[in-house]
């Protein structure tokens, strides 16, 4: 990857963690939403949303692919300060480099999104965003935490 598909990957990962926090959707629904090829539009529209405002791109989104407030809200019950959407994203881009191998990135995202890892992560209450990163690398190719 470049440096720039990998700045591209980054912003649309915090993207997607700002639209799920926004409209208080689990990732895996927003990718879901998106879907595969919106995705790559996405990713495509990278660098040129990079100079827009978060609220105005996820405003865009939310209204372009239909995307409804849902119920998974983790940040208005969470007793601990939060970690930024961008931190967020940061972690989602560099899991899926680790784990992304012959996939290609839009694919690897979704794949990302839509796994269990996701909700985990999601959940900050438990604190699984401070887990060393070759831990959920591993625990995503096994499919459940690993103690």
């Amino acid at each position: 990857m470049t440096p720039s598909e990998k700045n591209d990957l980054f912003y649309v990962c915090s993207l997607i963690e700002f639209i799920g926090r926004r409209t208080n959707n689990k990732r895996g629904v927003i990718v879901d939403k998106i879907g595969l090829p919106g995705i790559e539009k996405l990713l495509y529209d990278a660098p040129v949303n990079h100079c827009l405002s978060f609220e105005q791109v996820s405003d865009e989104v939310i209204k372009d692919y239909h995307i409804e407030m849902g119920s998974f809200d983790t940040i208005s019950d969470c007793h601990y300060s939060i970690p930024s959407y961008t931190a967020i994203g940061k972690l989602y881009s560099d899991l899926i480099q680790d784990t992304m191998a012959d996939k290609d990135v839009s694919t690897s995202l979704t794949a990302m999104f839509r796994s269990f890892l996701s909700d985990e992560i999601s959940d900050f209450q438990t604190g699984v965003y401070f887990e060393n990163s070759s831990y959920l690398t591993q625990s995503y190719f096994a499919g459940y935490l690993l103690n």
